[in-house]
């Protein structure tokens, strides 16, 4: 997983996290996308996300 990616990974759940406490997503919407965010936060620690396997996708740099 590239560094972009990553970054995008962490604002996005950062953004997801901040409306569910500010109360904007609520009920089960709101459970639903903070546990989003926290696949979204372990993805992007591990450096690895279990849905680009099977399609063949890599956001890394590739070395020449």
């Amino acid at each position: 997983m590239g560094s972009a990616d990553r970054i995008v990974r962490l604002v996005l759940a950062a953004l997801l996290a901040v409306l569910y406490y500010m109360e904007t997503i609520t009920g089960t919407v709101g459970i639903i996308l903070l546990v989003l965010a926290a696949i979204l936060v372990l993805t992007s620690f591990v450096s690895f996300c279990p849905l680009y396997l099977p399609f063949g996708l890599s956001t890394c740099k590739k070395a020449e």
